[in-house]
């Protein structure tokens, strides 16, 4: 007859999978911006792109609507599916913003929003996702975004801890967006050596690498899109 430890491991065996955290049971597979709305208008990405809610899905076939207050709205032309805690599964990330304090970096996954950055503090105001990897070789994964680009255009690293987005560090001079593109430049690659940053310099002349720890954006040639799609592909900077 088995003896009580005996009894409790086996109870415990059979509760193991039911405390596993939802955010490591699914993988978010697709993210929908829907709902355009009025409520805010900046035009930065070239025409009204805000948005009222998301649909998020994940991998089991669910489908999660997130529907936002009035005093908030989504500023992006389309979300990103990043894997931002190294657990293996993707989140999606996207700008938040508030009508009245500007945009923030948002995670979300297929329970719902999981973090944020603070507002920029005015509205009018934007900043553009860049990417995410191990951008400092510690073997956790890190989101990298440019604060205005249009303005400040300082590239800021997070991560993702306890709940919360928390700051690593600034390097200023760097760019990914122009008024008007509906999209961003640049991303983050890894050609072997780490995960960088790649995007403009603030004058947009240049291609700039950057990784946590770099005190000014590391340049690497002049800019053009084919250069710029080649640097991202970890092909050879085009001569010349």
């Amino acid at each position: 007859m088995p003896g009580w430890a005996q009894v409790g491991a086996a109870i415990l065996g059979l509760l193991a999978p039911i405390l596993v955290p939802m955010s490591a049971l699914a993988d978010v597979t697709d993210a929908r911006l829907i709902n355009p709305t009025p409520r805010y208008f900046h035009g930065v990405l070239g025409k009204r792109q805000e948005w009222a809610a998301v649909e998020i899905t994940d991998d089991r076939g669910m489908v999660l609507t997130v529907n936002l207050p009035e005093h908030q709205v989504f500023e992006d032309y389309a979300p990103r599916l990043w894997d931002v805690d190294g657990d293996g599964d993707r989140e999606m990330v996207t700008v938040l913003t508030d009508v009245n304090l500007g945009a923030a970096l948002a995670v979300y996954d297929e329970t719902g929003l999981v973090a944020a950055t603070g507002h920029i503090g005015e509205p009018q105001r934007w900043l553009a996702p860049v990417g995410a990897g191990d951008l400092d070789g510690d073997g956790r994964i890190e989101i990298a975004y440019v604060d205005r680009p249009h303005m400040k255009k300082d590239l800021v690293f997070l991560r993702l801890e306890d709940g919360a987005l928390r700051e690593l560090g600034r390097v200023p001079g760097v760019t990914n967006h122009r008024i008007g593109w509906n999209y961003v430049a640049g991303g983050v690659r890894d050609c072997g050596d780490g995960a960088e940053a790649i995007l403009f310099d603030a004058s947009m002349r240049q291609i700039v690498a950057v990784r946590i720890g770099d005190t000014k954006p590391r340049v690497l040639g002049h800019a053009t899109w084919a250069a710029l799609a080649l640097t991202l592909e970890c092909k050879p900077f085009p001569k010349g």
